[in-house]
């Protein structure tokens, strides 16, 4: 990882948290269960000098084995289900200040069938173009993230703002004035990943209509550095516009306890 690390990345040791997560649930059948049935193949070879011992170790090598093998898929399920919910934390992580580029393989559930196809294609004919196709996926799934989450936030808050409206409370217009303040900025937001949607699609298609005619995209450097910078731009907002509605709630749930 980078130096220069903003407080969203995601840590070395995080990802060596991951590597591991992984590697147990693949490997936690064949060590529990190997273990045990190579431990009585030794036994028989060794120690089994005639029939009834070499029939009592392959019996009880073969129950102790089954008991492993059924313990290890429990384990691994385990393993696998913790490795599913690191995998999903750092994704959210990575989106919190915005996609990037190095990051799509992170989201590729995410992408439209259209869209991970053209990316396969435009890989395999041209570097230059799938970096670029790489840089406006990453600022459209953003965007759509953004879109998403705004909305959600935007309608939680005026439901807070209406449920506000029925409180007893010396302070509710001072309530009242900072929720209108967040609910403009969260519309204010929604208004943006609009337009940075409508503007990472559009790129996606001039791309994709590039890489078809076999031509470059010198004339677009501007456009993607401009949907670079609202990639990281608008996450941030979001964040701080979350941050603002959580205070807000606390001081209204410790307003409304004191006048009980």
């Amino acid at each position: 990882m980078d130096e220069g690390l903003s407080k969203y990345d995601v840590s070395a040791r995080e990802f060596a948290r991951g590597r591991n997560l992984k590697a147990a649930a693949w490997l936690t059948p064949v060590v529990l269960t190997g273990i045990p049935a190579v431990i009585t193949f030794l036994l028989l070879f060794l120690t089994a000098t005639t029939p009834p011992a070499a029939a009592t170790i392959l019996f009880l090598g073969l129950i102790i084995t089954l008991l492993a093998f059924v313990a290890s898929l429990a384990l691994s399920g385990f393993f696998a289900y913790r490795y599913s919910k690191w995998k999903d934390a750092t994704r959210e992580k990575m989106a919190a200040d915005g996609i990037k580029a190095e990051e799509i393989e992170w989201f590729m559930r995410e992408l439209r069938p259209a869209e991970k196809r053209a990316l396969r294609e435009i890989s395999a004919h041209d570097v230059l173009l799938a970096d670029a196709y790489r840089e406006t996926l990453a600022s459209r799934l953003t965007a759509s993230r953004i879109l998403k989450s705004s909305r959600k936030e935007l309608t939680t808050t005026q439901k807070r703002q209406n449920k506000l409206r029925s409180l007893n409370s010396q302070r509710k217009p001072e309530f009242q004035t900072q929720i209108q303040k967040d609910i403009e900025k969260l519309a204010s937001i929604n208004n943006e990943a609009k337009e940075m949607l409508v503007e990472a699609e559009s790129r996606l298609q001039m791309i994709e209509a590039a890489a078809m005619r076999g031509g470059g995209l010198a004339d677009s450097e501007l456009a993607l550095k401009k949907l670079s910078a609202r990639t990281s731009d608008l996450p941030l907002a979001l964040e701080q516009a979350k941050m603002a509605e959580e205070i807000r709630r606390e001081m209204e749930e410790e307003e409304a306890e004191n006048s009980i």
